[in-house]
């Protein structure tokens, strides 16, 4: 009896030992699959587009403080055909000569399937924000030529989605032109009390 309790003994171990060799072999083929489907498919990272600005407010003080309250209106499609998106996390500001003029705006987070289209109008406020005496000079003359060229940028994260398959965390950048023509009256089309909307229609740089 102590012979065989003793072989029994030493099989044991050889077989916890297959079992976990096996378990690694079947999450190496699992994860080997998904690489592929991944580098098969290859995710294209999504189209932005502005559409729109309607400048509520956008006041330039003598002690270069800047005061603005501007919707803006930015589509998003995702170019995949089997690949979905999650937006986990979206802030759009404004910025002028590289210097963040209005404070981040949250956009809530979403999903957007296989070739759909996303489009968000929110709000980019700024109250009385100092900048710099350079960039404070350079704002007075384009007030005075007609045309003030703002980034409207967003920061995020995203993931892809393909079949059960989500994938980490990726970094989204996108950049947005928005040359807003203060000068021409015939720019815009005016929607309220001193509130003008900009039709802009211009696609976005956009790194993942």
């Amino acid at each position: 009896m102590v012979k065989e309790c003793a072989h029994h003994s030493k099989k044991r171990p050889k077989l916890i030992r297959k079992i976990y060799a096996g378990v690694l072999i079947f999450l190496f083929l699992v994860l080997l699959t998904i690489l592929l489907i991944w580098a098969i498919l290859q995710p294209t990272k999504p189209k932005f587009i502005i559409q729109d600005a309607t400048v509520f407010l956008f006041n330039v003080t003598a002690a270069n403080f800047i005061s603005s309250s501007i919707q803006v209106t930015i589509s998003s499609r995702n170019p995949n055909d089997k690949i979905g998106i999650y937006y986990d996390r979206l802030d759009v500001y404004a910025v002028y000569r590289n210097q963040q003029i209005t404070l981040r705006t949250v956009i809530q987070p979403n999903y957007q399937g296989h070739n759909d289209i996303n489009i968000w109008s929110p709000f980019v406020v700024g109250n009385a924000v100092p900048i710099s005496p350079y960039n404070g000079a350079a704002l007075n003359q384009d007030q005075a030529v007609g045309t003030v060229l703002l980034s409207i940028k967003i920061d995020g994260r995203v993931r892809f989605k393909v079949g059960t398959f989500i994938s980490g965390r990726y970094h989204l950048n996108v950049d947005c032109p928005a040359a807003i023509m203060f000068g021409n009256p015939t720019a815009g089309i005016i929607v309220g009390n001193n509130v003008v909307k900009y039709q802009l229609v211009r696609p976005c740089s956009v790194s993942v």
